[in-house]
C-alpha cells in the first residue's frame, strides 16, 4: 500500500477484502454498494488484455475490483464530479495501480470527442437508476448525481457505448428491473444486443431489486436468462454465492 496518500476530513479507508485492495470513501458522500460488487463478479469473464472503460466510475470501485477479478490490460474510469474523480485517483494510488487504471474527469457525453472511436473491448457501468424528478430527492448533489439521471441517462450510455466499443465489444451493466424495458429499447436503438441477463433477489419469495446484463455491439438477437441470484438466506445470512463473491469462503 502506498503510504503517501492524503486522507481528508470525513474520509475513511475501507478494506475490500480481496488482494489486499483498499478504497477511500467519504462518509458524507455516495459510498459503493452491493450492486458494484455483483457487477464486478458478473463481468469477471472480461477477456484477457482487454481495454476497459467504466462509465460513471465514482470512487473507482469497479476498476479496482476488476484488477482482482479479471486480466484486463488497462481500465479507464470516467467521473464527471471533480472531487469524486480526485478521490478515485487517490484510491488508485493507495493500491499502486497507476499503471493499470486511469481516471478521467469528464462528462461521458463528451467522450467520443476525446477518445478514439471503436477502441474499447469492454464497457462496464453502474449508472444512476432513477429518472430525473422521480423517487426521493437527496439533498446531497453528489448523491443526487449518483442516483438520478441528472448527468447521465440510459440513452447516453447506449449512444457512447456504440461509438467507443469495438465491433462485437461487450458492455456489462447493473440496473433496476423496472428500467429493463428502457434499457432494451435504447440498447437496440444503438445496436447493442442484450445477450445475458441475471436477476438479483434479496431472498426467495421477494421480488427482484437488481438486474445484471451483458450486451454485445452488432450481435445477433439471442438472450439467455441465467439462474436467479439470491443475496440472503431466510435466516438473514448471506447465501453461499454471495459469500464467494465477497471472498468470505
Amino acid at each position: 500500500m502506498n503510504d503517501f496518500v492524503e486522507i481528508k476530513e470525513n474520509e475513511r479507508i475501507d478494506d475490500l477484502e480481496i488482494n489486499n485492495l483498499k478504497i477511500i470513501q467519504n462518509k458524507d458522500g455516495f459510498c459503493f454498494g452491493i450492486d458494484s460488487v455483483l457487477l464486478s463478479d458478473f463481468a469477471k469473464t472480461i477477456k484477457k488484455d482487454a481495454e476497459v472503460l467504466d462509465l460513471g466510475t465514482g470512487t473507482a470501485i469497479l476498476p479496482i475490483l476488476l484488477t482482482a477479478k479479471t486480466d484486463a490490460k488497462h481500465i479507464v474510469g470516467v467521473e464527471i464530479q471533480e472531487h469524486v474523480a480526485e478521490m478515485a485517483k487517490r484510491s488508485i494510488k493507495i493500491n499502486n495501480l497507476e499503471k493499470k487504471i486511469e481516471i478521467i474527469g469528464e462528462d461521458i457525453k463528451h467522450l467520443p470527442e476525446i477518445l478514439p472511436t471503436s477502441s474499447y473491448d469492454t464497457i462496464v457501468t453502474n449508472p444512476p437508476y432513477m429518472k430525473t424528478n422521480t423517487g426521493l430527492q437527496n439533498k446531497s448533489i453528489e448523491k443526487l448525481i449518483a442516483r438520478h439521471e441528472i448527468k447521465c441517462t440510459v440513452e447516453d450510455i447506449a449512444k457512447v457505448s456504440n461509438k467507443l466499443l469495438k465491433d462485437r465489444g461487450e458492455i456489462y451493466m447493473v440496473h433496476r428491473p423496472d428500467r429493463l424495458v428502457d434499457i432494451v429499447a435504447y440498447f437496440r436503438k444503438y445496436k447493442l444486443e442484450i445477450k445475458k441477463v441475471r436477476f438479483v433477489f434479496p431472498q426467495k419469495g421477494k421480488g427482484a431489486n437488481l438486474v445484471l446484463l451483458k450486451a454485445v455491439k452488432n450481435a445477433q438477437s439471442f438472450m439467455k436468462v441465467e439462474e436467479p441470484l439470491y443475496v440472503y438466506e431466510e435466516n438473514g445470512e448471506y447465501t453461499e454465492e454471495i459469500k464467494r463473491i465477497y471472498n468470505k469462503k
